[in-house]
């Protein structure tokens, strides 16, 4: 030990490398090594990396696996979804095609009911306004018999005599 503390302070003077048992300090860190190294193959070291790097490859091919299969899962998925759009699509075409349809086929009705109405209404109108004149002209008829039978009466009365209305009776007798 003395010899280590020794060389140790020489050392430290930076006159002289340390050296123990004939042996340079590189030589030292080259026995160190080389028995780190034959401890590590005595003790399996390597073989136990390369098992947990076997380990851990098989584990990701096996993660690499699954997020194939994962990945093909979501493309059916997609694919799936991507048909049900496309058929949602479709029936919606068709929906609004039917819905136009149906929309076209109430607005002719509507225009076909709409001017038959219009036609009952004018031939009502015009049904009143008939009936209204034949009124007007009935009671315009009977204003004129009236105002005639006033008038024959008055002129009956003013000229009409007794010996008119005998002669008048003769001729009715005489008809029959």
């Amino acid at each position: 030990m003395a010899d280590i503390l020794m060389l140790l302070a020489s050392a430290a003077d930076g006159h002289a490398e340390p050296a123990a048992l004939g042996l340079d300090s590189y030589q030292w860190v080259g026995l160190a090594m080389f028995l780190l190294i034959a401890v590590m193959v005595w003790k399996k070291v390597p073989g136990m990396i390369t098992g947990g790097l076997d380990a851990r490859i098989a584990e990701i091919a096996k993660q690499l696996d699954e997020a194939k299969g994962l990945r093909a899962e979501a493309e059916a998925l997609r694919d799936e979804y991507v048909a049900k759009i496309a058929a949602a699509e479709k029936d919606a075409a068709a929906m609004r095609e039917g819905a136009q349809a149906e929309a076209d086929a109430l607005v002719a009705k509507a225009k076909t009911d709409s001017e038959a109405m219009v036609a009952r209404r004018q031939k009502m109108a015009e049904d009143k306004i008939t009936a209204a004149e034949r009124e007007a002209i009935a009671e315009v008829k009977a204003k004129v018999v009236a105002a005639a039978a006033a008038a024959s009466a008055k002129l009956i009365a003013a000229k009409h005599d007794a010996a008119a209305d005998k002669a008048l009776a003769d001729e009715v007798i005489a008809s029959l």
